[in-house]
């Protein structure tokens, strides 16, 4: 009963961060790319393409296209993958049409607006506030997305094929979706038949990339720890049951005291760092105590290995 609780819980917390990362992802568009006609990639991309050519609503486009690439998420990545991934399509669908209603009718800068296909959009920054439309735009889109993918979501689309090499591959996620997106921002030229528009596409491409990769590292980074202490074993016992982390002793050996000497080994996320000085300094004060970053940590309790043998 308790593990499904747990297991409940999790579920739930894991809807709500990609609930609320589609809402920043959408409010993102319409606020700063879709009325200053910036492009990025994407399924996203190709409906505000579409969107600055004809009118055509980027969320029917951003639906369409969808609809069809979550059959590939079913067949590679299972049905919890889909499942997340239809709820995230769904709900972006949704907030993309109410945050350009919300935007349209209640975020107005000094009456400036742009016209796209007769209809008025209104400029948040004023005329003239391109590039930095284009940062704001990017870094929440790029925020949102982490967000989503941490919770393991998506946003259906590129993120669908990045996803997809993400499980098989250690490569960056937002590689993968750069790769991806140069020729959909390409494309913008001509429709605005403007290289300035497809600089700042890619501009946007890569902020939104570098803002990803950061969101989700950073909630993956790990720290290890040496301990030398002569109350390891009391402070192994703590970090074993306490912090439900693995400890590792090894046999040391002081070269200027020539005395033996027990190490603790440590690997946890760094989130729980803190954690662990504080069991440790309940134990021992006096504990030598190193801390280092490590790139990556791989196995049981972390991310599993992606290569093939």
């Amino acid at each position: 009963m308790e593990l499904k609780s747990n297991f409940l819980w999790r579920e739930a917390k894991d809807y709500l961060a990609i609930t609320f990362g589609l809402l920043v992802y959408a409010m993102g568009w319409a606020t700063f790319l879709l009325p200053y006609q910036i492009s990025t990639g994407g399924t996203t991309g190709i409906g505000a393409i579409l969107f600055y050519a004809t009118g055509f609503p980027i969320q029917y486009t951003y639906l369409i296209i969808n609809a069809v690439l979550i059959l590939v998420a079913f067949r590679i990545l299972g049905l919890r993958f889909t499942i997340r991934t239809s709820y995230a399509i769904l709900m972006l669908s949704l907030f993309l049409g109410l945050s350009q209603s919300f935007v349209n009718n209640y975020l107005v800068a000094d009456a400036y607006d742009t016209l796209v296909d007769g209809t008025r959009v209104p400029l948040v920054l004023g005329e003239g506030q391109e590039f930095m439309a284009c940062l704001l735009g990017s870094v929440m889109c790029g925020f949102a997305l982490g967000l989503v993918f941490n919770s393991n979501g998506s946003t259906g689309g590129i993120d669908i094929l990045a996803a997809c090499v993400n499980k098989y591959r250690d490569v960056s996620l937002g590689s993968v979706i750069m790769a991806c997106d140069m020729l959909i921002i390409s494309s913008c030229y001509f429709v605005f038949h403007s290289w300035q528009r497809v600089i700042f596409g890619f501009v946007t491409l890569f902020v939104v990339s570098f803002v990803l990769d950061y969101t989700v590292n950073a909630a993956r980074r790990s720290v290890q720890f040496f301990i030398f202490s002569k109350k390891y074993a009391d402070i192994a016992d703590e970090i074993n049951h306490r912090a439900h982390r693995g400890v590792t002793v090894l046999d040391g050996h002081g070269w200027y005291s020539k005395q033996e000497q027990k190490v603790l080994v440590v690997l946890t996320p760094k989130r729980q760092s803190v954690e662990i000085f504080r069991l440790i300094k309940s134990i021992d004060p006096d504990a030598f105590v190193s801390q280092s970053s490590v790139v990556g940590v791989y196995g049981q309790g972390f991310d599993r290995i992606k290569v093939k043998v």
